[in-house]
């Protein structure tokens, strides 16, 4: 059975940190991209960063320099570190595992397995 389990969401103050984890069982993690997409209230679902199995990263724009997305292949894990938290990144983040091949900022590819979000608020 399949299971992507994300963790680590908090209520925190602009300017504060954390991390997110995402556990994962069922699946061959090693042959997966993993993603992080966000869902803010009252819109739609986005993409924010991708590790693929070369351990490529992609990020959008409104992340870089402030988010780093990392895996474990013997744990089984991903991880969003987010530094420098802004009101804006306010969201329910969601942990995803792809087979598809490009993974990058404005590619369109379907998502395989879904956690089921972790939330976080970024006060001002």
């Amino acid at each position: 059975q399949v299971r992507l389990e994300e963790s680590g969401g908090a209520a925190v103050q602009a300017g504060g940190s954390l991390k997110l984890s995402c556990e994962t069982s069922g699946f061959t993690f090693r042959g997966y991209a993993m993603c992080w997409f966000r869902q803010a209230p009252g819109k739609e679902r986005e993409f924010v960063a991708s590790n693929n199995w070369f351990d490529e990263s992609a990020y959008i724009d409104s992340v870089k320099g402030r988010f780093t997305i990392s895996r474990d292949n013997i744990k089984k894990t991903l991880y969003l570190q987010m530094n420098d938290l802004k009101p804006e990144d306010t969201a329910v983040y969601y942990c995803a595992a792809t087979l598809a091949s490009h993974t990058g900022v404005g590619e369109n590819f379907s998502v395989d397995y879904w956690g089921k979000g972790t939330p976080v608020t970024v006060s001002s």
